[in-house]
């Protein structure tokens, strides 16, 4: 049997190579493939949640995958309806998300990674979701990097895009490549599932499912099409001309400049150099140079067009026809915008985008620097939005759900929240903006505590406050230390101390394809499932893994006396442990109960 590396490999060469792809079902049978699976999702947060069933990640076996694949060589493996809950949006609608069960989330990831492997190499380099390697920052990193000189912008965002997608169109998009009839019935099979809402079951009749370990890749597939379509046809019926042609009236002023310098006529000829350069020294509207740049995050793209309004306006709508004729999905009337690239701002992936228009900005050559670059910006409302969420009446409030964790906890929240923050807007050249948010939430924070300790604010910053060194210079934060025995390291948290600078290279460069097939890259957990060597007994027999949502859980058993698994996966630091049936049944019922002083 082939390890899964040399085995995603294989299909990963031919996705290169564009060769159709065969025998895939086969592949399902392979217990490799699915170790591989349970290390990459076994840490989901997810994992632990139960779909229509108990069952869950707790009590994973390799009896479990041997099962799995015994039906699916029988071809009697039936999917799961999911679970169906609803989670907020940031505009106060809901979004559906189904729930799947552990089995048909462990056979999901299995099936992604060999589409995965499969498709990667063929995606657009345009395409920016849901992929290894890139992210929110590649997609803005391409706009500001090769997007200069754009005059108008097409916010894209198709309406409904998961719900609405085709079954027979993405089956039909998967069968060019896929010829293997079994393993497209599997997946024909997973998407007609069905969901639970109330206990009531519902068919489904379009869209992928929600939730699902593989529905953002065959969502990437589905509108992998569309991306093919922009690149092929749309682009080069838009892009023409080498370069922009020398504006007259700039060059007929810039001679007159040069010829008065040399008559000595310099104060006249500095005021004819101001206004030289407020002119732009090309002609903005050749009507022989075209550019046309187009970037897809998910079912969010932008392009971006050097030429007419007129012919932005033709751009949208072919595009909203070939959507809809193609792969029957409709735009967004409501987001679909088109915006005027040096007077207003597009929306893109939470940031604002434009066009800088900047005269007196010079480089080294004294050329000017900022015209035309694209820039982007955190939205004002995203930072009044994101600071209402720590205040109450107009002014920082106190959170009180988290009085009852302990100071080193909230401080530590408040920290990995203002940080996702500020990592993300990075990129924006205002990202300074987001002073104002970490003074809300600093103050939100000291208010917290205050409450906590029943004291007051100013006491609870004089006791935590602290100055961190950065590559800017030190800083003013709130640290809190936790001493501990044995000599090992304290432990430090803090809120503040991340300087708020722009970074233009905030991004890492995209990761190649390419991935590092090896048989040693084994996950610690599947060595420890292969051992197959109970961790409390020593009994040599199968294990099952038992596990738990967070160590935090272990808390519940007290601080003198824990039982001896509680102590083990305490100590360890680990959320899993491989157990025998016998001690597993002990643990799950609360019959294991020796304990070890603490």
């Amino acid at each position: 049997m082939r390890d899964a590396e040399t085995v995603l490999g294989i299909i990963q060469e031919r996705g290169k190579q564009g060769l159709p792809l065969e025998d895939i079902y086969r592949q399902l049978f392979n217990s490799e493939l699915y170790l591989r699976a349970y290390g990459n999702i076994y840490t989901n947060d997810g994992a632990m949640t139960p779909g229509t069933t108990s069952e869950t990640v707790d009590g994973m076996s390799l009896a479990k995958i041997e099962k799995l694949i015994e039906d699916l060589r029988c071809e009697r493996y039936r999917w799961t309806p999911v679970r169906r809950v609803y989670i907020p949006k940031t505009d106060g609608k809901t979004r559906p998300l189904g729930i799947p069960t552990w089995s048909d989330k462990l056979l999901q990831e299995v099936i992604r990674s060999i589409l995965e492997a499969y498709y990667e190499p063929q995606f657009s380099p345009r395409s920016h979701g849901f992929r290894p390697g890139r992210g929110c920052h590649t997609a803005l990193s391409n706009i500001t990097t090769y997007w200069t000189g754009t005059k108008w912008f097409i916010e894209g965002d198709i309406s409904k895009y998961f719900d609405t997608i085709n079954h027979t169109v993405l089956l039909d998009i998967l069968k060019e490549n896929l010829k293997d009839n079994r393993f497209i019935r599997l997946i024909e099979n997973l998407l007609k599932a069905g969901y639970l809402e109330d206990w009531k079951y519902y068919e489904t009749l379009s869209g992928t499912p929600q939730g699902g370990i593989i529905s953002p890749l065959l969502a990437n597939i589905y509108l992998d099409k569309f991306d093919k379509y922009v690149e092929q046809m749309l682009i080069p019926e838009y892009t023409k001309g080498d370069d922009r042609h020398f504006s007259n009236k700039y060059e007929a002023l810039r001679m007159k400049i040069v010829n008065w310098r040399k008559k000595g006529r310099t104060e006249e000829a500095q005021k004819l150099w101001v206004e030289l350069q407020k002119m732009p020294s090309v002609n903005t509207n050749d009507p022989n140079y075209r550019r046309l740049r187009y970037v897809r995050y998910a079912d969010d793209f932008l392009l971006g067009f050097i030429g007419t309004k007129a012919e932005t306006e033709e751009i949208k709508r072919k595009i909203g026809e070939w959507l809809r004729n193609t792969l029957q999905l409709e735009l967004s009337e409501a987001k679909t915008l088109i915006t005027h690239a040096q007077t207003e701002a597009a929306h893109f992936l939470g940031y604002e985008v434009v066009a800088q228009q900047a005269d007196d900005k010079h480089g080294q050559t004294g050329h000017r620097s900022i015209n035309g670059k694209i820039g982007l910006r955190v939205p004002a409302e995203v930072v009044e939005k994101m600071c209402a969420r720590y205040m109450s009446g107009g002014v920082a409030a106190p959170r009180n759900e988290l009085i009852l964790d302990d100071d080193f906890t909230i401080i530590s929240q408040y920290q990995a929240q203002y940080r996702g923050i500020v990592n993300y807007y990075m990129l924006a050249y205002n990202v300074s903006w987001l002073h104002r948010l970490r003074w809300v939430m600093q103050t939100s924070l000291l208010r917290t505590l205050a409450t906590k300790h029943k004291t007051t604010l100013v006491a609870m910053y004089k006791k935590y406050r602290a100055t961190v060194e950065t590559p800017y210079g030190p800083m003013r934060c709130l640290e809190m230390v936790v001493k501990r025995e044995g000599g090992k390291k304290p432990l430090v948290t803090r809120f503040g101390g991340i300087p708020l600078r722009w970074q233009k290279k905030a991004v890492l460069k995209d990761i190649s394809v390419d991935r590092i097939f090896s048989s040693d890259n084994r996950k610690e957990l599947v060595k420890r499932l292969l051992a197959d060597e109970c961790e409390l007994c020593g009994a040599k027999e199968k294990v099952e893994i038992h596990h738990i949502r967070k160590l935090a859980d272990l808390k519940k058993y007290g601080q003198k006396e824990k039982p001896q698994w509680v102590q083990r996966m305490a100590a360890r630091r680990r959320k899993t442990l491989a157990v025998c049936s016998k001690c597993h049944d002990s643990i799950t019922f609360g019959k294991l109960t020796t304990a070890i002083k603490a």
